[in-house]
C-alpha cells in the first residue's frame, strides 16, 4: 500500500516525466552554455522572448556592464512561441544551456515543484535594496512555490480593450464602463473600413497557446466554459465554449485585421498603435509601445475600459513575464547579479530617464505607480491596469470551479502541448480552412486524452 508521502512523490515524478516527455518531442538544437575564463571572467547565457520591453533591456546593458564588469551576458532572444519552446526543452531535460531563462506564472510553481528552478527568496531577501515586498502581491503569489520566490517579474499584466476614443466621439459611439462582447462586435462592425486598410478590432488569431488561446481562453470563461469540469471532464464540446469560440472567429472575420490567422501580439501591437486598428483586447503591458511617441500614432488618442464579459464580473488573466535560474546553471550568483539588475526599482528608473517614462516595464511593482515622472504619463493607464490584475481571479472570471489553476491558460504540463494543438485548430477556423464546429471537434478528442490519466489519478 501507498504512503500518503509517497503519493506526492509519485505524482512529481509523473509530472516530471510528463514535462521531459514534451520537452523532447519540441526539442530544437540548442545553443551556448555558460563558462567562466581563465582570467576569471564569467558569461552567462539568457534566454529571452524579443517583446518591446525585453528589447529596451538588451538596449541598457552597458549600465549592467559597468556595474559588474567580469560578467559577460550573452542573450538568445526569440518570438514567444519558438522561446518557450527552446527554454522548455532545456530546463525540462536538463540541459544547462542556459543560466537566465524567461519564464510565467504558468511554468514557475510547477517548474519549481519538479526542482528545476532554484529558490530565489534568499538571494531576493539578502540582496540591499532589492525589497521583494514591493511586487504586486497576486504577482507574487504566482510566481511562488511553498511561500518563496523562484522567479522573480520583469513585468506584469492583465488583460483590458484599449480603443480609439477620438474614432468613437466621431462616429457617436459611447464605450460602456463595463463592455460586453455584443457590445464590442457591434462596435467594431460600425469602425470596420477594410477599403482603408483599417480593421475594427484586432485579436490575436497566431497558433499558440500563449497566443489566440490568452484572450479567446478568458473569452470562454466569461461565456460560462471551462477546458474541463471538476471531474476532470474534457468540456471543449460545451455550448458554452461552441459559442464563445464562434463568436471569437466570427468578429475576427466580420471586423478583423487581414491575415489574422497568422497575427499574434507583435502584430497586433503594430497594427494598432500604428492606426490601423480601432479597438485592440489584449494585455495591460500593451502601454509601454502604445503611448510611447517614438513608436506609436495613436498616443493621446486611446482610452481603455475593462476587458469584455458575457457572464462573470470580470474577465482579464492574470501573467508575468517573470525570470528564473535553472537549477542546472553553474554561475548562479553572476545570473542573480543579472536579474537582480534587471527588475530591481533602479532598473525602473533607469529606462524612465534613459529611454522614456512610456516604456517602463508595468505591473511588477508597487512603487512604479507612485513615482511622479511615470504617474503623470500613466494617468490614462495606471488605475485600469492596476484594477485589471486586482480583479483578475477565477471567483470573479469564472461562472464555476474547475480542478486547475490559471485563467487564459490551464496550469497543467500537458496544456503547453495541449494548448497548441488546440489552437491550431481554432486557427484553422479563423482561416476558413475548417468549421468552428470541426475545430471543436479535433479540439475534445485532444482534451480528452488529456483528461484521462486525471480520471484514472496518474496525476
Amino acid at each position: 500500500m501507498r504512503s500518503e508521502r509517497s503519493q506526492p512523490q509519485q505524482r512529481r515524478g509523473r509530472r516530471v516525466k510528463r514535462f521531459a516527455a514534451a520537452a523532447a518531442a519540441a526539442a530544437m538544437v540548442l545553443t551556448g552554455c555558460s563558462s567562466a575564463n581563465a582570467d576569471g571572467r564569467q558569461e552567462i547565457v539568457v534566454a529571452i522572448v524579443s517583446n518591446p520591453q525585453m528589447t529596451d533591456a538588451i538596449s541598457l546593458q552597458d549600465r549592467f556592464k559597468e556595474e559588474h564588469p567580469n560578467v559577460d551576458v550573452r542573450f538568445v532572444s526569440l518570438p514567444e512561441n519558438e522561446a518557450r519552446a527552446k527554454i522548455t526543452a532545456s530546463v525540462a531535460t536538463g540541459g544547462g544551456e542556459f543560466d537566465v531563462v524567461m519564464v510565467s506564472n504558468y511554468e514557475t510553481p510547477m517548474w519549481a515543484e519538479n526542482g528545476w528552478l532554484t529558490n530565489l527568496q534568499d538571494y531576493a531577501d539578502n540582496t540591499q535594496g532589492y525589497d521583494p515586498d514591493d511586487f504586486i502581491p497576486n504577482i507574487r503569489e504566482a510566481l511562488s512555490y511553498e511561500d518563496d520566490l523562484y522567479s522573480v517579474p520583469f513585468y506584469g499584466e492583465s488583460a483590458f480593450l484599449a480603443y480609439r476614443q477620438d474614432l468613437f466621439e466621431e462616429a457617436g459611439l459611447t464605450m460602456p464602463e463595463q463592455p460586453t462582447w455584443a457590445d464590442i462586435a457591434g462596435f467594431a462592425e460600425a469602425l470596420h473600413n477594410p477599403d482603408e486598410g483599417f480593421s475594427g478590432i484586432c485579436l490575436r488569431g497566431l497558433a499558440g497557446w500563449g497566443e489566440v488561446m490568452a484572450p479567446l481562453t478568458t473569452m470562454i470563461n466569461t461565456y460560462g466554459g471551462s477546458w474541463f469540469d471538476e471531474d476532470w471532464n474534457a468540456t471543449l464540446d460545451s455550448p458554452e465554449v461552441k459559442a464563445a469560440v464562434t463568436d471569437y472567429v466570427d468578429l475576427i472575420r466580420n471586423s478583423g485585421q487581414p491575415g489574422a490567422a497568422t497575427s499574434g501580439y507583435g502584430d497586433c501591437l503594430t497594427r494598432y498603435s500604428q492606426g490601423n486598428a480601432a479597438m485592440w483586447f489584449d494585455a495591460t503591458a500593451m502601454v509601454s509601445t502604445v503611448e510611447d511617441p517614438d513608436s506609436s500614432l495613436v498616443v493621446g488618442k486611446t482610452a481603455y475600459a475593462p476587458a469584455p464579459v458575457e457572464e462573470t464580473d470580470s474577465a482579464g488573466w492574470l501573467y508575468s513575464w517573470s525570470l528564473a535560474i535553472p537549477s542546472t546553471s553553474e554561475e548562479k550568483d553572476a545570473a542573480w547579479d543579472f536579474i537582480s539588475w534587471m527588475t530591481d526599482k533602479d532598473f525602473i528608473e533607469l529606462v524612465g530617464e534613459e529611454i522614456s517614462w512610456e516604456r517602463v516595464p508595468p505591473g511588477s511593482r508597487l512603487s512604479t505607480y507612485e513615482i511622479p515622472e511615470y504617474a503623470e504619463v500613466a494617468q490614462a493607464y495606471a488605475e485600469p491596469t492596476l484594477s485589471a490584475m486586482a480583479g483578475a481571479s477565477q471567483e470573479t472570471s469564472m461562472t464555476g470551479s474547475v480542478p486547475y489553476p490559471g485563467l487564459q491558460f490551464v496550469g497543467i504540463p500537458e496544456f503547453q502541448d495541449l494548448g497548441t494543438r488546440v489552437a491550431q485548430q481554432v486557427s484553422a477556423a479563423i482561416a476558413g480552412q475548417k468549421t468552428v464546429e470541426e475545430a471543436l471537434e479535433q479540439s475534445q478528442r485532444y482534451a480528452e486524452t488529456v483528461a484521462e490519466s486525471y480520471q484514472s489519478g496518474e496525476n
